[in-house]
């Protein structure tokens, strides 16, 4: 008998696969999606978190923050705060009722409804963030400064990247140089490039202000845009250790009564600006974030708000930040299980590398932070895409490779579904009685293809043979490829000309999307 028809056979059953997977599924039958439940790590003990928390508690109690401007302190005193000799004091009693009654399983919205994000409970959601300086140039392996178009570019990419569900500000636009321009054009460009949930930051009240305006034009009037706010205020109202960043707070003011979410950032350095003993730092950032929550609700009650506990790393021999240790990890991830613990709405970052290319430190420094990130609980994981150095860098490139990364993520946080289909006595008794004692054909295995699996846009799982004969293609390349491709043809229009008409005449936009090429 001859063989010959077996490779048409394989060819044909090949082809049938890849027809399948590109076939497009519903939201809900993919094998990843947005809001996968996390939780299933928990680097302290139960033990180790009631000791956390009393600890949080007396901190508030008998610390205090310093330097709170005189609305903070006149709210909290009000409140049965105590300010005495230039400190806040927050009693228990005023932390746990805010922790009761705060905000829980709200929305934060895209500009378009299929990328709104419903923060509660466990649900794990991946977004960037950062401030770096630089653009990563693969090519070159140099950092060159990065610009105001790498912004709005960076946010078309992030636009077509499954994977990355949101996306804050990433990089600073160095070719900005007057602040209140950087804050307006950086708030611009990122809404301008993406229609997901946008994060963004301002230096001055003034400047927060004169962007809601652009916000309202967006949205269609201002009733339409506090209806659904789809920019949120990343908000380091602390500078560590224990006091409150005047400005910054200010800026929150302005957020908070403008209706725009608020994600308050705590962002001590251990051993430097924090406890070298990593219980003492997530002590100490998470006291700082519930003073800002307590002060947000005192505002106005109930305001969307992110329990933003990010407490970074020092390699103590130099005291230089390291985004990328194992220290860092799972110092994120126990304030992820601290979120949790409070049931608040939680942001931690992950994905800091400080690899200055998307090399094999980049990849297993990004594997372990955010994993151990996703799996902690907390509902938001910024920084998890395309930064390095340790956030100085941002690289194109690094955010296609990381979408992968996230989805394969995703996956493991999605873990294994256990019912009377899964279980597959049925596909068993088809495949091993009279069947042909293997699974590749049965219709369980085409029906999971997509569900249950997921397949990396970027990486590489050919054989060595099919290796060779693709002419050998690199990571690197690939993703490179796949940014020139989207920067090529993805030119976003979900804010109407009219809108964008209306925004150049009334504020100095200095960005021309319109022009905007690869």
């Amino acid at each position: 008998m001859s063989d010959t028809p077996a490779p048409n056979r394989r060819r044909g059953a090949r082809a049938a696969k890849r027809a399948l997977r590109a076939a497009p599924l519903a939201e809900e039958d993919r094998a990843v999606r947005p809001g996968m439940s996390g939780g299933g790590f928990r680097p302290l003990a139960d033990a180790d978190v009631a000791k956390v928390n009393e600890a949080v508690m007396e901190t508030l109690e008998k610390i205090g923050l310093s330097q709170a401007i005189p609305s903070c302190i006149d709210a909290v005193t009000k409140a049965g705060g105590t300010y005495k000799d230039g400190r806040l004091y927050f009693p228990r009693s005023l932390v746990e009722d805010t922790i009761a009654n705060c905000a829980r399983n709200f929305v934060l919205h895209g500009q378009d409804p299929k990328h709104d994000m419903e923060v509660s409970g466990n649900k794990v959601y991946f977004g960037t963030a950062g401030a770096a300086v630089h653009i990563v140039d693969i090519e070159n392996k140099e950092y060159r400064e990065s610009h105001l178009k790498d912004l709005y570019d960076m946010a078309r990419l992030v636009d077509q990247l499954d994977h990355i569900h949101y996306f804050q500000r990433c990089l600073v636009a160095r070719d900005v140089a007057d602040p209140a321009d950087m804050d307006f054009n950086t708030c611009y460009a990122a809404v301008s490039g993406t229609s997901k949930h946008v994060g963004s930051s301002w230096v001055m009240p003034e400047h927060v202000t004169e962007s809601l305006k652009m916000l309202h034009v967006m949205a269609g009037g201002e009733k339409e845009w506090r209806k659904r706010p789809f920019v949120s205020q990343s908000n380091c109202f602390v500078v560590p250790p224990l006091r409150f960043a005047e400005d910054a707070c200010a800026c929150m003011e302005v957020a908070v009564h403008g209706g725009m979410p608020v994600l308050l950032l705590a962002a001590g350095q251990a051993g430097a600006t924090s406890p070298a003993a990593l219980a003492g730092s997530v002590v100490q950032e998470v006291a700082e974030v519930l003073a800002g929550l307590v002060w947000v609700n005192l505002m106005v009650p109930k305001h969307p708000a992110m329990w933003g506990t990010w407490p970074f790393v020092s390699d103590l021999r130099t005291g230089a930040m390291s985004g990328g240790s194992g220290e860092q990890a799972v110092l994120m991830a126990a304030c992820g299980q601290m979120g949790r613990y409070y049931d608040l709405p939680t942001g931690i970052a992950a994905g800091m590398t400080d690899a200055k290319l998307p090399d094999a430190q980049s990849g297993f420094e990004k594997g372990y932070t955010v994993t151990l990130a996703a799996h902690s609980g907390a509902n938001l994981v910024y920084e998890s895409a395309g930064m390095h150095a340790s956030l100085l860098g941002c690289s194109y490139e690094s955010m296609v490779i990381d979408n992968d990364m996230l989805g394969a993520i995703n996956r493991t946080v999605r873990g294994i579904e256990v019912n009377d289909e899964t279980l597959s006595l049925e596909a068993m008794r088809d495949v091993c009685v009279d069947g042909p004692s293997h699974f590749l054909g049965h219709g369980q295995t085409l029906d999971l293809m997509q569900k249950e699996y997921i397949y990396p846009e970027v990486g590489d799982r050919t054989s060595p043979k099919e290796w060779v004969e693709q002419d050998k293609p690199e990571l690197i390349a690939n993703a490179r490829k796949r940014v020139d491709e989207v920067l090529a043809t993805h030119h976003p229009a979900h804010v109407s000309e009219e809108a964008d008409a209306q925004i150049r005449k009334e504020f100095n936009v200095l960005f021309d999307r319109s022009t905007a090429t690869s």
